[in-house]
């Protein structure tokens, strides 16, 4: 798919701010002092597709306070349209509590005004001007917030836009599973692109599954794609309801921060995917553009050349 008359990123759900140990540990149990960071994965989604020259553009709720202020002035930094960022006066900006880790963060969501996302907020103007519509699984945890995306992504689908989401259960966040794989269905079904971890899907299905399995299930629900990341092992991209799969083996690095690598590999995989890429050329670059995270701390540069991505 190549982007011709339609240009817009359009990322929906939680911008909040991430506070972050400052050394390794175990979990929070262990981690003592933290460093403040704008943070919301369809925030760093957004931001990263910035980065990379795309047009994007957030919609989210912050509350009317100096954490809120702060957050719209970091994104509006990396290139984002903040217009469409909403300031909620009943609720203050909500917060996560995240560990520092080699592998999957330890955290604590402390959720406010990141859910109370209105159906106002996603007019079909705006729909009608996306090519990507992208949410995830915190954002589609909570009503309204859930009900709105839900019914945008439809809506943003039939005005031929394609659908994106970052299955990045977990249980704290939305202990419902059932009504969770509900909603995911209801996602689906407009023909998403679907990127989750094997940490995800765990938490997800309550017990590890095979690749298969995951695969399988999500085409079920309606998925166009199915890419699962398996950290240092690469990842595996399904297209054709399973009748295509790929798989891309990873990279040895010396990891010097791994959150917000997720984000980072999906903005590369979905940038690939709108330059009109195959699933395998997908795959590479968002694992080229997870790699430029995890050597560094911190969000990636403000600017990152495109041509990374297609590196060899």
């Amino acid at each position: 798919m190549i982007l011709t008359s339609k240009q817009l990123i359009l990322s929906v759900g939680e911008l909040l701010a991430d506070f972050i140990g400052q050394t390794f540990s175990e979990s929070l149990f262990d981690a003592a002092d933290f460093t403040r960071f704008q943070g919301g994965s369809p925030a760093n989604m957004a931001a990263n597709m910035a980065r990379l020259g795309n047009q994007a553009a957030l919609v989210a709720c912050v509350g009317d306070d100096n954490l809120g202020r702060y957050l719209v002035q970091k994104v509006a930094e990396t290139g984002i349209d903040v217009s469409h960022i909403h300031v909620q006066s009943t609720q203050p900006t909500s917060l996560v509590v995240v560990s520092r880790t080699k592998g999957t963060p330890d955290f604590i969501a402390y959720r406010t005004a990141d859910c109370l996302i209105q159906p106002e907020h996603l007019p079909d103007q705006l729909l009608d001007q996306t090519a990507l519509f992208h949410t995830t699984c915190f954002a589609l945890s909570r009503n309204p917030a859930q009900t709105t995306i839900v019914d945008a992504a439809r809506r943003a689908s039939i005005a031929g836009a394609q659908i994106s989401i970052d299955a990045n259960y977990a249980p704290s966040i939305w202990p419902d599973r059932d009504n969770a794989w509900q909603v995911l269905g209801d996602y689906c079904a407009s023909g998403a692109l679907v990127k989750l971890s094997e940490d995800d899907a765990e938490r997800l299905y309550g017990a590890p599954q095979t690749p298969e399995q995951i695969r399988t299930d999500f085409h079920r629900m309606g998925a166009k794609l199915v890419c699962l990341t398996l950290g240092a092992e690469g990842s595996i991209v399904s297209t054709d309801n399973g009748g295509s799969v790929v798989q891309m083996p990873g990279k040895p690095l010396s990891v010097v921060d791994a959150t917000g690598a997720g984000d980072a590999y999906w903005a590369g995989f979905l940038t690939a995917w709108l330059d009109g890429c195959t699933p395998a050329e997908c795959a590479a670059a968002g694992a080229n553009l997870a790699a430029l995270k995890l050597i560094r701390r911190g969000s990636l540069p403000p600017t990152v050349d495109r041509k990374v991505l297609y590196e060899l």
